[in-house]
C-alpha cells in the first residue's frame, strides 16, 4: 500500500485537462449498467425497464497543498433506510429546482458534509451510471483546496467523513473482485479495502470509470 500511496499521481491540471470536454446526459433519466456478467434475466429487464430516477454525487478531489489529490467519502449513518452504513459520495435526487447534475450535487454536499459550493472547482463529469435501485446517477468532479475544507457532517445522515489517495485507486491490483446474483443476473462486483472501510458498489464502480479516464497520468 505504501508503494501506491506515494508514487505520483495526476494533479488538478490533468483532471481538469481529461474532463474539459465532459457533458452531462442529455437525458438524466438514462444510464449505463455496470458490472453485468451474464445475460439480463427477464425479471431485472422488467425491473430497469421504467425510466429511472434522475440523481448526481460529487466526487470530490481533495487537493493537499503538496498537490496531491484525494478522494473525498461518506459514512452513510447506521439508522438510514437505504444503503445504511455503506460508504459513498455526497448526493442524492436532482430536484426540478437544481437546473441540474452539478448544482444537485453541491447541493447534496453542503447539505451532507457542509460544504460551500464556492469552493469547489468542477472538473466534468462521469457517464451516468444505472443503479439496481431504480436511479441514474451523474458523477460530477470536483477539486477541493486544502485550505477550504472543513467538513461538517449532517448527523441525520452521515456517521463520518474520509479520505484515501486517489492514486490507491487507480491502482487495479488493489480491487478485489466477486460476484452477486441480482434478480437473475449475475453481476461483477468490485470493492476496495482502505483503513476498515469497504468500498464496492457503485461507488467502487464510478471510481473505476474515472481511473479508466484518468489513464496515463499516473508516473510508474
Amino acid at each position: 500500500m505504501g508503494d501506491v500511496v506515494a508514487r505520483a499521481g495526476p494533479d488538478r491540471h490533468a483532471v481538469l485537462a481529461r474532463l474539459r470536454d465532459t457533458r452531462p446526459p442529455a437525458d438524466p433519466t438514462r444510464g449505463g449498467l455496470t458490472g453485468l456478467s451474464s445475460p439480463l434475466s427477464p425479471q431485472l429487464a422488467a425491473r430497469l425497464s421504467a425510466p429511472a430516477i434522475p440523481a448526481a454525487v460529487l466526487l470530490p478531489l481533495l487537493e493537499r497543498s503538496c498537490g496531491r489529490l484525494d478522494v473525498v467519502f461518506t459514512e452513510r449513518a447506521a439508522h438510514l433506510r437505504r444503503h445504511a452504513g455503506q460508504i459513498s459520495f455526497p448526493g442524492g435526487r436532482i430536484d426540478p429546482h437544481d437546473g441540474g447534475p452539478a448544482a444537485a450535487a453541491l447541493r447534496e454536499a453542503g447539505e451532507e458534509i457542509g460544504l460551500a459550493p464556492q469552493s469547489v472547482l468542477l472538473a466534468g463529469y462521469l457517464d451516468a451510471q444505472l443503479t439496481l435501485t431504480g436511479f441514474a446517477v451523474t458523477p460530477v468532479v470536483g477539486v477541493i483546496p486544502e485550505s477550504a475544507y472543513r467538513p461538517r457532517p449532517a448527523p441525520a445522515e452521515v456517521a463520518s467523513v474520509f479520505t484515501a489517495p486517489l492514486t490507491y485507486f487507480l491502482d487495479p491490483g488493489n480491487r478485489q473482485v466477486g460476484r452477486r446474483e441480482v434478480h437473475g443476473s449475475c453481476f461483477e462486483v468490485v470493492e476496495y479495502h482502505w483503513e476498515g472501510h469497504r468500498i464496492w458498489g457503485a461507488t467502487a464502480a464510478m471510481l473505476i470509470r474515472f481511473g479508466t479516464i484518468l489513464e496515463g497520468t499516473v508516473a510508474q
